[in-house]
């Protein structure tokens, strides 16, 4: 994933959320949201 500021980390967030509950068995949706949960994640940490 590119650098992205945390605020469009956490846009990205929400969309890929959306996206699950769209489609809750794709497995390439759930691989997207968990990069984004782990970008985000690290980003917060290296923040506080």
């Amino acid at each position: 994933m590119s650098e992205q500021s945390t605020e469009a980390l956490r846009q990205s967030l929400v969309e890929s959320f959306m996206a699950i509950v769209g489609a809750p068995d794709d497995p390439e949706v759930a691989e997207a949201a968990d990069r984004v949960v782990r970008e985000l994640d690290a980003r917060l940490a290296a923040e506080s």
